[in-house]
């Protein structure tokens, strides 16, 4: 069992009282209409982490396994400038001071780790923009490290507070790109293009040589408010190798989010596949998909929230420590596939405030299975664990200072922040970019 150390308590204390004098003057964030409003400019500060406790029975080794640390030591900013000409979106990560030997998390994988979910890095999002309009259409530019215009949201801003298996297949974060959109009525399109390695750890920043040579493109249509489907294809260099050597990735993402005015009822539908491609050979060498949904509901004081997933995960060689993939890999290939089924069950309780900290205290619970997707596979959830059925106990506390932001990984245009999903946030309160 591992526990954060008392200075790191007192650096979120910290961020709390910044966060505190920024609110002190606004609460709320909201996008102009249109680039002609006059409005000041407006900023909304949100400190967010997640003391919790987690109990995996069994995990990597085969033996169960209990975990306790701080997750999501997130400090979020977004504001706009210039009278609505402009905006800006900041997140300061601190994972990898409180949890840099990741957070347990059976089936999850990526960026070297495994049955663990990675330490995001310290600058998790800085992105500026501006925007205009002419008529119905308007327009934008947004620029810096941030998220590819690809797939669906950052699972951080979403109800369940353990990541779903497919992060890497439904996301392509914390990446150097320039991105730019169109909207027209309920039509809009994002295109951008960035740098296809992924960090290898909490400090990592973009390698300049490799800017450019990736791309995606996403198209977003609103029917009406509450309501959007999204349809995503990304190209990606070589992510797993920064040099550039490794295999590319091929991405598809499609999706159905729908949300009430006041946030309490919550539903994603979504459906996401990662193809590795050898440019070398000009030739596909395997492939991953998922299908994943999950909704919430606000029921007075109590949140409730449930996902479903099917998710395919690859196998490669593991280090000395289990939760461990060497980075580089050592070769091309990997050593199967595991398909993951998994149920989680979420329950908030009425939240616990003092001051201008809430706290929501929330229970998780997941059920998972896992079935090796080839006979021949040199790893096999039954020969990794023992067993193919797993399971995980969490809970924890929801600690925020400031309103609960409403989405995270869309810019210009293409932010389509509404209200912030109730069954996250304090009480009934619902925030509004």
């Amino acid at each position: 069992m591992r526990v954060p150390s008392s200075g790191l308590i007192a650096a979120f204390g910290l961020a709390v009282c910044i966060a505190s004098s920024a609110n002190a003057q606004h609460v709320g964030h909201a996008v102009p209409a249109s680039p002609d409003t006059t409005s000041p400019s407006r900023t909304h500060l949100m400190v967010q982490a997640i003391p919790l406790v987690t109990r995996a029975n069994p995990s990597a080794g085969g033996a169960p396994l209990t975990q306790l640390v701080i997750s999501q030591l997130v400090v979020m900013l977004r504001g706009s400038l210039a009278n609505g000409h402009g905006d800006v979106a900041a997140a300061l990560d601190g994972e990898g001071l409180t949890m840099p030997n990741g957070e347990l998390n059976t089936g999850g994988y990526g960026e070297g780790f495994v049955d663990r979910r990675h330490p995001h890095t310290y600058i998790h999002e800085l992105m500026l923009g501006g925007r205009g309009a002419s008529g119905p259409l308007s327009w934008s530019a947004s620029a810096g490290r941030g998220f590819a215009p690809f797939g669906t949201d950052d699972p951080m801003m979403r109800p369940i507070v353990k990541f779903p298996v497919n992060h890497h297949l439904a996301q392509i974060l914390e990446r150097a790109t320039i991105i730019g959109g169109l909207r027209a009525g309920p039509v809009i399109v994002e295109g951008g293009t960035f740098g296809g390695d992924e960090p290898t750890h909490p400090s990592s920043l973009p390698r300049i040589s490799r800017f450019g040579d990736s791309w995606s493109v996403r198209a977003t249509v609103v029917p009406h408010e509450g309501l959007e489907l999204q349809a995503s294809h990304a190209r990606v260099a070589s992510p797993e190798e920064i040099t550039g050597i490794g295999l590319d990735q091929r991405k598809q993402s499609i999706s159905a989010r729908s949300i009430s005015p006041d946030g309490t009822r919550y539903l994603l539908i979504e459906w996401a596949k990662t193809v590795a491609h050898d440019a070398v050979r000009r030739s596909d060498a395997y492939g991953y998909e998922s299908a994943l949904a999950e909704g919430a509901l606000r029921i007075g004081p109590v949140g409730v929230a449930l996902r479903l997933e099917r998710t395919d995960r690859p196998e490669e060689d593991r280090l000395a420590e289990p939760f461990r993939t060497p980075r580089p890999a050592s070769d091309l290939s990997i050593n199967g596939l595991t398909r993951w089924s998994t149920a989680t069950l979420h329950l908030a309780a009425p939240d616990v405030t003092r001051g201008g900290l809430s706290g929501v205290p929330f229970m998780e619970g997941t059920i998972l299975s896992g079935a090796g997707r080839f006979p021949q596979s040199a790893f096999t959830p039954q020969r990794l664990y023992g067993t193919s059925r797993l399971t995980m106990v969490t809970a924890g506390f929801r600690l925020r200072f400031g309103a609960p932001h409403a989405r995270m990984g869309r810019y210009g245009v293409a932010d389509l922040s509404g209200p912030a999903i109730a069954s996250m946030s304090s009480g009934s309160a619902v925030h509004h970019h």
